[in-house]
């Protein structure tokens, strides 16, 4: 449009007041551009300025459309516009080859239907006005072929219709017109010169008029990418071929790839990315070198094939981190994304983290994946987590990344105290010093910070009025146990009682454990002797008959001990005694024995000194010291408290009544029957005075004394009966009261009357008797 034409009305497009366009001072503004239009602030009237070439605006042919922006700014009050103003293309320019005079050689030998590349027209205008088709002047020899190139370029192909002849037709001259789609239409015209030549009438020809070829991206350097193959059936330098990229073949295409001239391999000349360009195409000529050249071409393809070379990347969106540990299952802990530039299945990548972990991955619908709680957590087992996610793509070979991500654990009180045992059995040694430390009872919280401090008590339990507390005492901090007081293995054996351990959690976890205090028994009591009994300090007195047979119960010391069953077992033997020969002491009963019998040379007064030891270390003892005198042996009572004589062997010593002779039996005889009948008489005659009463052990032929039913140890109850001889054996007369325990103290020696037990008919009084109550105070 010429200078000064109204493109529009701007007022009137706008709904402006026309009068008021001066007043608001209407201005045009044209962005980055020279200033082609202006707006007339009378009219409103949008006209051109300067003339408008769209080549020159808009000199890119990418896009058919060209817009030219503005911007009318108006005040008072202030507003702006914007416009665009749309350039339509007219055919104004006209196609232009690159090259006027276009040289051809060609041999005369060129069969026909050889086809020969001419270089194409230009025409900067766009769509139907650019170049259309071209036109070849009339020739016998060569004709046309329009191509459409992949950008929608036309250019022409020469192609030779009828062999040449030289010799008939030396240089054909031609005229190649290019034609565009405008009203009118425009032409360019290039001139071609053909030279024919003689005598290489072969050109060269490929294997293949078109190669497909694909290369992987990457590459390296130097890489063949095809070998071309091209032959010439002439002979000589007819037959050398040289290669050559066509003139069609795009400069980023020649900058890739190197064609060898000699050999026509193709190399790799610069990087492959599949990411950047995918397919190159190209088009090489063999010309062989006779004097006359030929050539033949082909198209070559290459495909760049994607090779997976870009590793996928994983970005954090969010991450949350520590966490309690006692966070609810399918809780959100972090969202992730990943990408990858490959393509296909180079493209295609898996998120994944270790089996072993109690999180699972959830693919959203946006392509995100969230990293959630599969299983309840623990800080206890597992405090923290390194939680590694791997992205692998699904190439060949496939590439992988990865991130780490440590999540914390942050501690509840979810763990009462355990103790390591749920029993505990302490020996405590009695004697012991008040404020002794028994025993540690330490308890573990696997809690962290408060709740893992530990506080120890007693739980209270009374036991013969008695609380604990005043008994033991313990550390509330480490667990401590300690005793208050000095214990009696005799009068405390064992304390059983709880100890409970609780924490500073929030709320607080407790858990208790049993203790069981045994009192260990010291040997701190030495033995009593118990029988035969005698005031602290006093010898016991015993009497025996002389006439002892071997073996006979002579006494029998009985000892008894508080301490436990270990201490207490008391054991017996002779300290000191007359004569060894005549005494044996079991060591374990406290028996003594004759081990033969009294011979006239053995003294008639024996000193035994018993010793009773217990088993404890260091052992205690108590001894006791019997003074036995031996006794002849009297006549026996008779029954109904008649006077009749014993029934007594005077030649018991026939030793010693062989010795005196036959002479003093008669003297003796009468000497026995005057002492029987004296002591007799004594008996019958009341007593004025009761004798002192004193322990004594009265013996008997074949007799023995049932000691244990006298003295034991819990005040056994048991009767006391008078007896007579009759005949060598003891019948029993009237049972004592019970509730004692008796020793008959004044009947007479030689009556041979023994303790025993039975029921019979009283006929002898008792004169004096010495018994024990249950407190072992004598009482008479």
């Amino acid at each position: 449009m010429k200078e000064g034409s109204v493109v529009a009305n701007i007022a009137n497009d706008l709904s402006l007041d026309v009068k008021t366009l001066n007043k608001r001072k209407m201005r045009l503004d044209i962005i980055a551009n020279k200033r082609y239009l202006d707006v007339k602030k009378e009219t409103g009237e949008l006209y051109i300025v300067e003339k408008i070439d769209r080549e020159i605006l808009c000199p890119t042919k990418s896009s058919a459309s060209c817009y030219l922006k503005l911007e009318v700014i108006l005040e008072n009050p202030v507003r702006i516009f914007n416009i665009e103003v749309e350039i339509m293309d007219i055919n104004d320019n006209a196609p232009q080859f690159r090259r006027n005079v276009i040289h051809l050689d060609i041999s005369e030998s060129t069969p026909k239907g050889e086809r020969f590349s001419l270089s194409n027209a230009v025409d900067p205008d766009v769509g139907s006005n650019t170049v259309k088709t071209y036109h070849l002047s009339e020739s016998q020899h060569f004709g046309i072929e329009v191509q459409t190139g992949r950008d929608g370029s036309k250019f022409a192909e020469l192609i030779l219709k009828e062999t040449l002849n030289r010799e008939e037709h030396a240089v054909h001259n031609l005229m190649l017109n290019a034609i565009d789609g405008g009203k009118p239409a425009r032409s360019g015209t290039a001139k071609i010169i053909v030279q024919v030549l003689d005598t290489n009438d072969n050109s060269p020809l490929f294997d293949k008029s078109i190669y497909s070829v694909k290369i992987m991206e990457n590459a390296p350097i130097g890489s063949l990418v095809i070998d071309l193959n091209a032959t010439d059936l002439d002979e000589g330098s007819n037959s050398d071929l040289s290669y050559s990229y066509s003139l069609y073949t795009p400069e980023k295409t020649q900058q890739t790839f190197n064609l060898n001239p000699s050999t026509g391999e193709i190399t790799v000349k610069g990087m492959l990315n599949y990411e950047d360009f995918r397919i190159y195409d190209m088009e090489v000529i063999a010309a062989d070198r006779g004097v006359n050249s030929l050539s033949g071409q082909c198209t070559i393809k290459i495909q760049i094939e994607d090779m997976n070379d870009n590793h996928p990347e994983i970005s954090i969106k969010s991450f949350q981190s520590p966490v309690s540990e006692n966070i609810d299952v399918d809780t959100v802990i972090a969202v992730l994304s990943v990408s990858d530039k490959d393509s296909g299945n180079n493209g295609v990548v898996d998120l994944r983290i270790p089996n072993n972990m109690p999180f699972k991955l959830r693919q959203s619908p946006d392509s995100l994946y969230k990293l959630v709680v599969s299983e309840p957590l623990d800080r206890e087992k597992v405090p923290e987590y390194d939680i590694t996610f791997t992205v692998t793509d699904r190439g060949s070979p496939p590439l992988s990344d990865n991130e780490t991500m440590t999540l914390h654990l942050l501690d509840v009180n979810d763990n009462a105290p355990h103790f390591p045992q749920s029993f505990y059995t302490i020996r405590v040694m009695e004697n012991n010093a008040p404020g002794a430390l028994l025993s540690s009872l330490s308890a573990f919280d696997p809690d962290l910070h408060e709740n893992q401090y530990l506080v120890y008590f007693i739980l209270e339990k009374e036991i013969a009025n008695t609380s604990m507390s005043m008994l033991f005492s313990i550390n509330p901090e480490n667990g401590n146990l300690y005793a208050l007081k000095t214990f009696d293995y005799e009068m405390e054996k064992d304390f059983l009682f709880h100890i409970e351990a609780r924490d500073s959690g929030s709320p607080p976890l407790s858990s208790n454990v049993t203790v069981h205090i045994i009192i260990v028994d010291q040997n701190d009591n030495a033995p009593v002797i118990v029988s035969p009994w005698r005031a602290h300090g006093s010898v016991v007195e015993e009497k025996i008959p002389r006439s002892t047979d071997k073996g006979s119960l002579v006494a029998k010391v009985i000892a008894l001990d508080v301490d436990s069953v270990h201490n207490s077992r008391v054991t017996y033997q002779f300290l000191q005694v007359t004569d060894a020969s005549l005494f044996s002491l079991d060591q374990y009963n406290g028996e003594i024995r004759t081990m033969r019998m009294f011979s006239y040379k053995d003294s008639r007064h024996q000193r035994l000194v018993v010793v009773a030891k217990d088993n404890g270390e260091p052992a205690l003892s108590a001894t006791v010291t019997i003074k036995l005198s031996t006794v002849e042996t009297a006549v026996k009572a008779y029954s109904d408290m008649t006077e009749v004589p014993l029934e007594y062997d005077i030649f018991s010593d026939l030793n010693l009544y062989l010795v005196i002779g036959l002479g003093s039996v008669s003297f003796l005889l009468l000497i026995t029957i005057l002492v029987t009948i004296v002591l007799k008489c004594q008996k019958v005659k009341p007593s004025k005075a009761a004798p002192p009463c004193r322990n004594s052990v009265i013996s008997e032929r074949n007799s023995t004394i049932a000691d244990s039913t006298l003295v034991s140890n819990d005040a056994y109850w048991y009767s006391l009966f008078l007896a007579e001889t009759r005949k060598g054996k003891l019948v029993v007369r009237q049972p004592m009261p019970k509730g004692s325990r008796y020793i008959v103290s004044s009947i007479p020696r030689s009556t041979g009357m023994s303790e025993t037990s039975g029921s019979a008919p009283s006929t002898l009084q008792v004169k004096h008797i010495c018994y024990f109550n249950s407190n072992a105070m004598m009482k008479t």
